[in-house]
């Protein structure tokens, strides 16, 4: 089977020119031996450019910028004939990521190994697809729920959601990752939990609970929020830089258990997380008092305060769940991706809201059913020929389609006006 055994390696070619501002290069060896002509296109800042391995297999394009990231697809119809790039653990092996780094140089490198190209049928490749969207949809409902708690109960459409997100995985980076504090990870990811909970408990005392108190309407506070997304963001750049790290065990070999599909501990381990802390947050808002006051809240706000609960110490709860929830999706989403970037969270806001406004407005049952579906849309739309690029689309079609039919979500409820 033909096998892509190396990426990133840090060859660069004898020949490239130092006049170069910045330079992505490398080679395409099949067995060792170099490949001349093979075309590859290098996308990303600047455009698109195309360029040719020479008579050793190099190649290299200069680039206008740094802290950047590029797209090389190695053209499979220029190689040679029988011969293609195959990888069984990645769906397009002859596209690869490049990160310009400070440097200014990075190289990228294709080495081949030729022999049988193995074939996945149609249904192990949904098997394996579904899968995965549960992965992510699991993933995507420990934020959902929080945010549709968030706006049930204040009204708030928390565009800053998707930063407490990143938030929850720069922090795990900060406190297991080696270069930092180098905590181990059952003490560390525990923490960093925690930590997305002081946030929104931080966020409500001195941003939320005074802009509601002063009678903020909706729209405004939707603003503040998109301000508060855009300044954490930048915050979040200034101190990890533009580039992605990786949490420990990000590299850990895959297992096969049936058929295709190939998990390793690291996924195992967050699908179980996520349904535990799931269905203990469930049996929480079910059958606790301060979840069945939070359910009141988010039922009738004026109704749950003129029966006595204390509005502004549930909504305060709510912020430390959600805040908590979102870190905890951070740093599982950091294992998904994988790595960790400064705008991981802004990546996924939108599916999100989808997710919510999907399940139903302010419904937490909404919320997850909301998730698993757009979960198992953006992975499974992709063998329809939808780009891997637009996968995160098909979600947001399918959400106004429904809405078209069904505007209250799947399990909101009709709003009677008038």
């Amino acid at each position: 089977m033909l096998t892509l055994l190396g990426l990133f390696a840090g060859v660069t070619p004898a020949h490239a020119a130092e006049d170069d501002p910045y330079r992505i290069s490398g080679n395409v060896q099949l067995d060792g031996a170099p490949l001349e002509g093979v075309v590859l296109v290098v996308t990303g800042p600047g455009g698109e450019q195309e360029v040719e391995t020479d008579a050793e297999g190099q190649w290299r394009v200069g680039v206008p910028e740094r802290g950047e990231e590029y797209v090389v697809t190695l053209d499979e119809t220029t190689l040679p004939d029988g011969i293609a790039v195959v990888d069984p653990e990645d769906d397009s092996p002859n596209v690869k990521e490049a990160e310009m780094g400070a440097g200014g140089r990075v190289s990228v490198n294709f080495f081949i190994g030729e022999g049988e190209r193995s074939v996945t049928g149609f249904a192990d490749q949904l098997v394996q697809r579904v899968v995965q969207g549960l992965s992510f949809g699991l993933m995507l409902a420990l934020a959902a729920v929080g945010l549709s708690l968030v706006f049930g109960t204040t009204g708030i459409s928390n565009f800053a959601h998707g930063e407490m997100v990143t938030f929850g995985a720069v922090i795990a980076l900060f406190l297991v990752g080696p270069a930092t504090l180098a905590l181990p990870v059952w003490l560390g990811f525990p923490l960093a939990v925690i930590l997305g909970g002081a946030l929104g408990l931080i966020l409500d005392m001195i941003l939320w609970r005074p802009l509601r108190r002063k009678r903020v309407g909706a729209v405004q506070l939707m603003i503040v929020s998109i301000g508060l997304s855009l300044a954490m963001r930048y915050v979040f750049q200034y101190f990890i830089g533009g580039g992605t790290s990786q949490l420990p065990y990000a590299s850990e070999p895959k297992i096969p258990l049936f058929g295709v599909v190939q998990l390793s501990v690291i996924d195992m381990v967050s699908i179980a997380i996520s349904i535990v802390v799931i269905v203990a947050f469930a049996l929480w808002l079910t059958f606790s008092r301060l979840g069945k006051a939070t359910r009141a809240i988010s039922d009738n706000p004026s109704l749950a305060s003129a029966s006595g609960i204390d509005v502004d110490y549930v909504v305060r709860v709510v912020w430390v769940v959600a805040g908590g929830l979102a870190a905890l999706s951070g740093v599982l989403y950091a294992y998904y991706r994988p790595g960790i970037k400064w705008d991981m969270g802004a990546q996924v806001l939108l599916l999100m809201f989808a997710a919510v406004t999907l399940g139903g407005l302010g419904t937490a049952l909404g919320a997850l059913v909301g998730s698993i579906i757009v979960g198992l849309l953006v992975e499974v739309s992709t063998l329809f020929g939808v780009p891997s690029d637009l996968k995160y689309a098909t979600a947001l079609v399918v959400l106004i389609v429904i809405l078209l039919f069904r505007p209250q979500g799947i399990l909101g409820r009709r709003e009677r006006i008038g």
